[in-house]
């Protein structure tokens, strides 16, 4: 998210804000019960969760996945828009926290970790990743605890990003090195088939993650034989992730759909 183009994407805090009074009391919708309660999944401090429940019955559990290109300066502040309208159609929504950047960072494995310690509601669990957090949430379904995907413009083939230059050369500081055969078991597109359904939903006017990457995904998803689909939207990298736009609302149907 080269410059956090977007207005710090929509001011963030004041998003969620106005997202949240206008879900309340809506048609079809269900009020949040609590506030998010934050959850420790291991012991350092960027290894959390945040857990919001809807009033009454749960449909399921939506495990929500922020980007950022995997760096350090981009954190679950990013998710937090999206948990209203998520938690107003009646899910409880697992917003996850993870280390990012170089050095003493296991983001993959933070991930992993994330996932295992979700909330258990016996509904179906999904994973809702947006850019980087798309690569994450359609990696870690190849290791079970989720039920389905849907990446938001995700970075769902590391080779073609790093080879593009997407974020300024995020792939090769992601991994620690530039990528090849020995990373295909974190490379969504190398993963295939997958045993869950995946969703790629994605702008076409996406200049930061253009909607090749989940073209090109969906292709070799089909070709080897799994549930894929691609949701083309108006809209940029960000539109998938504004609550107000009608690509998270179509999002939300997919969701819907689902639980």
């Amino acid at each position: 998210m080269p410059g956090m183009r977007r207005r710090s994407f929509l001011a963030l805090s004041g998003l969620a804000a106005a997202a949240a009074c206008g879900s309340a009391g809506s048609d079809g919708e269900r009020p949040m019960s609590t506030e998010a309660r934050r959850v420790a999944y291991g012991d350092d401090p960027a290894q959390y969760g945040e857990r919001t429940d809807p009033d009454g019955t749960s449909r399921g559990v939506a495990v929500v996945v922020h980007g950022g290109f995997w760096k350090p300066e981009y954190g679950i502040e990013y998710a937090r828009p999206l948990v209203p309208s998520l938690v107003a159609a009646g899910w409880t929504v697992w917003a996850i926290e993870y280390r990012r950047g170089t050095g003493e960072a296991d983001t993959l494995g933070d991930v992993r970790a994330a996932i295992d310690a979700r909330p258990d509601t016996g509904g179906p669990v999904v994973a809702i990743g947006h850019s980087a957090g798309g690569h994450l949430a359609t990696w870690a379904a190849a290791g079970g605890g989720l039920t389905h995907v849907v990446s938001q413009a995700g970075v769902l083939d590391l080779r073609a990003a790093h080879e593009l230059g997407l974020g300024g050369g995020a792939v090769e500081r992601f991994l620690g090195h530039p990528p090849g055969p020995a990373d295909d078991g974190v490379d969504p597109i190398r993963q295939v088939p997958l045993a869950v359904p995946v969703w790629c939903v994605h702008g076409r006017d996406d200049e930061i993650v253009p909607i090749s990457q989940s073209r090109a995904y969906v292709g070799a998803a089909r070709a080897a034989g799994a549930t894929a689909e691609l949701v083309e939207v108006d809209g940029d990298h960000f539109a998938v992730v504004d609550p107000g736009a009608t690509a998270w609302a179509r999002t939300l149907e997919i969701v819907d759909a689902i639980g």
